[in-house]
């Protein structure tokens, strides 16, 4: 068997800064170090952040008053941090700049009298906080993209949820241009979700199944297990070895393997060790050099 890997793959810049900031608050401030959800959907990564003593809530009620908490990557709403404030919470918001800026767009826009539409999940962390911000629309492929009966010259604003499918959303925004012709689309898939499918659509030509390294509530991980699919190739979400199926890989020559935007390498390893290929090779993609700065309060 040769086991192709995809280049890109794993951690983006806003998961590294999301992880360190909760490493430098336990390393500066000293365990207990509350965090509201996941850091990332990552299992893996939640673990080992929890075995130095962070502790992962999904409520600020849960957290004690008085107490440091990070808030996730995905972003939060403005009520979340009304509440640590009331409950004299000492926050750190390990958000995502692209996700802020998804947020910032949407109060311009509200802000400009448009009706705002975002393009995304329904439960999704990230839209749980996005649509916090301000008044808006989701639209969810799964409600079958039922649009607001507004009239077609209605000023509308499309943003999008990070890490959509590319080619869903260019899909449902064009439904969405069909009815307000008028619509100002901005484009908010982050580059890590982009460069990651169009790395698993490049990869899925040359293998015969693919693995997808990450968490099942992982939504750019779900994406690019559904990019290796639509190009006909059986593909599988695992988080490691230990979920990968025998009958999967009986009369596969060519394995894809591939990783999320949350995903530590170690995981991706343990599953090309798990698999115990004659031949590893190693795909060429998009290079990445981006980086975001810490949040203000752990500069120092």
């Amino acid at each position: 068997m040769e086991v192709v890997l995809s280049s890109p793959r794993g951690f983006c810049a806003g998961v590294v800064r999301a992880i360190e900031v909760v490493d430098l608050c336990l390393e500066r401030f000293g365990p207990p170090v509350y965090v509201k959800h996941q850091i990332v959907h990552n299992p893996f990564v939640v673990a080992e952040l929890e075995r130095k003593g962070a502790i992962t809530v999904e409520t600020v009620e849960e957290i004690p008053p008085g107490s440091l908490v990070v808030f996730s990557a995905h972003g939060s709403p403005p009520e979340d941090f009304q509440r640590a404030e009331q409950r004299g919470l000492k926050v750190i918001d390990a958000v995502c700049p692209l996700v802020t800026r998804v947020h910032n767009e949407a109060k311009k826009y509200h802000r400009e009298g448009k009706k705002v539409l975002l393009v995304g999940h329904r439960g999704h962390q990230e839209v749980h906080g996005t649509m916090g911000q301000v008044p808006m629309t989701l639209i969810d492929d799964a409600d079958g993209r039922d649009l607001p009966h507004w009239d077609s010259d209605t000023e509308v604003a499309v943003l999008t949820q990070t890490t959509l499918s590319v080619g869903d959303t260019a899909s449902a925004i064009e439904d969405i241009k069909q009815r307000f012709p008028g619509a100002v689309v901005r484009s908010d898939i982050c580059y890590a979700t982009t460069n990651r499918q169009e790395a698993v659509t490049k990869m899925a030509v040359l293998v015969d199944l693919v693995l997808v390294i990450g968490a099942q509530n992982s939504s750019n991980c779900n994406r690019l297990r559904e990019v290796a699919e639509a190009r006909g190739v059986p593909a599988y979400l695992i988080n490691g070895p230990e979920e990968i199926d025998p009958s999967w890989l009986e009369g596969r020559k060519k394995v894809g393997v591939t990783s999320g935007a949350s995903t530590p390498e170690v995981l991706v390893e343990s599953v090309i060790e798990a698999l115990a290929p004659e031949k590893v090779t190693m795909l060429t993609g998009a290079e990445e050099d981006v980086s975001f700065t810490l949040p203000r309060e752990l500069r120092q």
